[in-house]
């Protein structure tokens, strides 16, 4: 960049990084945000810079046209008029992974998807940490690429890639660069599912022929997006470079691990254990190091995580689902279940549950999205509606029978009665143990 100032519409966590490392390599910065947080307006006190509160229509314009480049906060919808302004203007349009990419030249193992990006990146992390590399978690995690890098441990970062840094990414070309799978998400951002599709698929616009892009063979829209260069490797179930064949994981030619080792052995968690093992080795990782991590591997918080049981009736906390098809995979992975289901739907169509409506024995629908759950399951289970998680976790468990799951997957996000899908998570166990007996 030239040295004109640097717009960032939103200023949050992310934002708050790039402003820090802007300013210390002696940039211009400028900030604005549609309702700022008191510890926003605290950190843009301490960094020096002026934050606009609440800009018009009008203000943002004016903003934009004094600006070389705009960064925008992840989540910042397409339609916001920020982005409006800046298509007018022709202002480019830029993300916190092209800035890391200038200032930082150490590999980058990028993992899209709609879901299992978390599990993937932790699962991948591990298993170079096994090998003996230092890695670094970053992107859409409480630590941002642009924050990753200013520490000079990490030999790579292991970068969890959300759709809302892709789509606005220029230049981010990672070494390796995995797309796990594609399903309708965040509809309320995108302007379309086109639009979210492409975004995930820049991924994969700037490889080169020392790119390894790893697919998910298995799944059409990834499929169809592989790259036609660089190197292609793909993981499946039962087709791929990295599938599972004859109760055992294996990578192309070698065997890795028989599936009974593992802790987590469900079809949607060897999927990701699969994908893992893909981008590891890519990565560098050796054969001894990944089987190591996917022994010990015990999964993540909130992802179809056992929180207890009582009179044959297992309770799951799986908040951290908010699309579809992560519901419809954790309902096949727990068996007949009861299904607590809603929240704040992102914009997408939850009919989709439907498809493992004979494995869901009722559901109880809760948050804003209760009434279109009820109209999901209407007429093929038995649905009721809760006003809070304490009513939704009582109502589940009178309807459930030994041998039933209790699942909180809600398939919607969390923000109409909690923070986080954690919150949401950790609320759901605290009535789970009262309800049952002993502590979390």
């Amino acid at each position: 960049m030239s040295g004109g100032p640097v717009l960032l519409a939103g200023f949050a966590v992310t934002n708050q990084a790039v402003a820090a490392q802007l300013l210390e390599r002696g940039g211009a910065v400028v900030a604005a945000d549609d309702a700022p947080a008191p510890d926003a307006v605290a950190r843009a006190v301490a960094l020096g810079i002026d934050l606009v509160a609440a800009p018009g229509a009008d203000r943002w314009r004016a903003l934009v046209a004094d600006a070389e480049v705009l960064v925008p906060t992840p989540g910042l919808p397409e339609a916001h008029p920020v982005m409006r302004a800046a298509a007018d203007a022709g202002t480019p349009v830029i993300s916190e992974f092209d800035l890391a990419q200038r200032w930082d030249s150490r590999p980058r193992l990028a993992v899209t998807g709609t879901n299992g990006k978390t599990t993937v990146v932790e699962m991948v992390a591990a298993m170079m940490e096994a090998s003996g590399i230092a890695a670094a978690v970053a992107g859409n995690t409480d630590v941002p690429l642009v924050e990753a890098v200013r520490d000079p441990t990490p030999a790579t970062f292991v970068v969890e890639a959300s759709s809302f840094r892709l789509g606005h990414s220029r230049c981010f070309r990672p070494e390796v660069g995995a797309w796990l799978n594609f399903a309708p998400d965040h509809l309320d951002v995108h302007a379309s599912l086109e639009r979210y599709r492409q975004a995930k698929a820049s991924l994969w616009h700037r490889v080169d022929d020392d790119s390894i892009s790893v697919v998910n063979g298995g799944d059409p829209v990834v499929a169809a997006a592989a790259p036609a260069c660089g190197r292609v490797v793909t993981f499946g179930l039962r087709h791929g470079d990295f599938r599972v064949s004859g109760g055992a994981l294996w990578a192309e030619s070698e065997k890795l691990i028989d599936t009974a080792e593992l802790r987590r052995s469900q079809p949607h968690e060897l999927a990701n254990a699969l994908a893992a093992t893909a981008v590891a080795m890519a990565g560098g990782a050796h054969v001894e190091g990944v089987r190591d991590a996917l022994v010990a591997w015990t999964g993540l918080p909130h992802r179809v995580a056992l929180v207890g049981e009582r009179d044959g009736v297992r309770f799951y906390d799986d908040s951290k689902a908010t699309t579809p098809h992560a519901v419809c995979a954790a309902v096949r992975s727990v068996g007949p279940a009861v299904l607590i289901a809603g929240g704040r739907n992102k914009g997408i169509d939850l009919g989709p549950m439907v498809e493992v409506v004979d494995a869901v024995r009722s559901v109880v629908a809760i948050g804003e999205a209760a009434p279109e759950v009820r109209r999901v399951f209407a007429g093929r289970c038995p649905v009721a509606e809760a006003s809070s998680m304490a009513d939704a976790v009582r109502m589940a468990a009178d309807a459930a029978r030994p041998g039933d799951a209790v699942l909180l997957s809600p398939g919607c996000a969390s923000f109409d009665w909690y923070g986080s899908y954690a919150e949401r998570g950790d609320h759901f166990t605290q009535q789970v143990h009262e309800l049952i007996g002993g502590s979390p």
